[in-house]
């Protein structure tokens, strides 16, 4: 992904609400499974992790993306944005 996709990837992302909340339990797999089956209807995902969650949020982006194929937009504070591409159902249109 470029820098230029990237960007407009976080401006799409900065109106989305967060989809999931990561808590004390931390990264559960039912967790990382609800979010492989919301990239099916979604491209773009924003995830919330409470102050209660001792992990890293760097760490739980990760972790995600690794799971999940996707791919980190960005982390700022507590928040984490994840990309895939739709093949069958694209409704974002990525610059070259």
């Amino acid at each position: 992904m470029t820098s230029k996709q990237r960007a407009y990837l976080k401006g799409l992302a900065m109106d989305l609400e967060p989809v999931f909340q990561i808590g004390k339990s931390g990264l559960t797999p039912e967790v990382t499974e609800a979010v492989r089956e919301t990239f099916h209807t979604r491209e773009l995902v924003k995830i919330s992790v409470l102050k209660n969650c001792m992990e890293d949020v760097k760490q739980i982006a990760g972790f995600l993306a690794d799971r999940t194929g996707s791919q980190v937009v960005q982390v700022i504070g507590k928040k984490i944005v994840l990309y895939k591409e739709n093949k069958d159902n694209k409704k974002i249109l990525l610059p070259l």
